[in-house]
C-alpha cells in the first residue's frame, strides 16, 4: 500500500472559502478527502453555502472567524482561499489534488500563489496599485502595532492573493484570545484586509518567505503567470 494512504487515513484537510459573488462550480472538482467549508457574504445565500456572514472585513474577517469559531476542532491542515482562487493561484486544483494524496507541505505555513511582492510600512505598493483610485497609503506600521503590540519590520514581502495552507499546530501556538483580538482588528483598522494580505505569515508567528533567498528582490514571479479566459 502506498505510504501516502496511511498518512491520509490520519491527516485531516479542510478548505475554507471566503465567498461573495463568485461562481463556485469549481468546488465540484475538490478532491473528496478535503472537507469544504464555504462562508458567504452574498446578500442572498443559497443552500449550497454552509455558513452566512455579514459583508464586512473581506476575506480576513472570514478566515479569522473560522479560526476563532473552530479553534477546538481545526483540521490538521486548513487551506484558506478566496471565492475565485485562480486569479492568484492558477494551478489551485493541482495544489488541492497534491494535498489530497498526502503531499503535505514541509512547512507548517505555505503561501499559495505565484507572485511575491513587497510593501513598505507606509504602504507604497498599495498606494501605487492600479485599483487604488484614491492613491492612499496603507498604514502597515500602525496595523502591526495594533495587532502585535510591537514595532514592525522595514519591509513586508508576501505572496499576492491572501491564500495559504496552515497547520493546526501552528495556529494553536497563539491562544484563541489572540485571534479574537485579530478578528476585531479586521473590522476596526482601516484597510485591514490589505494589511492582513501582507502579514498572514506573521499572524502565525513566522516569516513565510526566506529573506536570504529573496536576496534583496522586491518582486519575484514564482511561475509564469497564465491569463485565464
Amino acid at each position: 500500500m502506498p505510504e501516502y494512504l496511511d498518512l491520509m487515513s490520519t491527516t485531516t484537510l479542510e478548505l475554507v472559502v471566503a465567498h461573495y459573488q463568485e461562481n463556485l462550480n469549481w468546488l465540484r472538482k475538490v478532491p473528496a478527502p478535503i472537507r469544504k467549508t464555504i462562508y458567504t457574504k452574498a446578500e442572498t445565500p443559497l443552500a449550497l453555502f454552509h455558513k452566512a456572514l455579514p459583508n464586512v472585513g473581506c476575506e480576513a474577517h472570514t478566515y479569522l472567524h473560522h479560526i476563532v469559531s473552530q479553534y477546538d476542532s481545526l483540521a490538521d491542515y486548513t487551506i484558506f482561499c478566496q471565492g475565485k482562487p485562480f486569479d492568484h493561484t492558477f494551478d489551485f486544483h493541482a495544489k488541492l489534488r497534491s494535498l489530497a494524496v498526502g503531499s503535505l507541505p514541509e512547512k507548517t505555513f505555505t503561501w499559495l500563489g505565484h507572485i511575491i511582492d513587497t510593501d513598505t510600512p507606509d504602504g507604497q505598493l498599495f498606494r501605487e496599485w492600479s485599483k487604488n483610485e484614491t492613491g492612499e497609503g496603507l498604514d502597515l506600521a500602525g496595523f502591526h502595532q495594533t495587532l502585535f503590540g510591537t514595532e514592525g519590520p522595514g519591509q513586508y514581502p508576501f505572496v499576492l492573493g491572501a491564500q495559504f495552507v496552515v497547520s493546526r499546530e501552528l495556529i494553536r501556538q497563539n491562544p484563541r484570545t489572540f485571534y479574537e483580538h485579530a478578528l476585531g482588528v479586521s473590522l476596526s483598522f482601516p484597510q485591514a484586509a490589505h494589511c492582513y494580505e501582507r502579514t498572514w505569515d506573521r499572524v502565525f508567528g513566522l516569516e513565510g518567505i526566506n529573506r536570504t533567498w529573496l536576496a534583496g528582490r522586491k518582486t519575484v514571479y514564482l511561475k509564469r503567470v497564465k491569463r485565464l479566459e
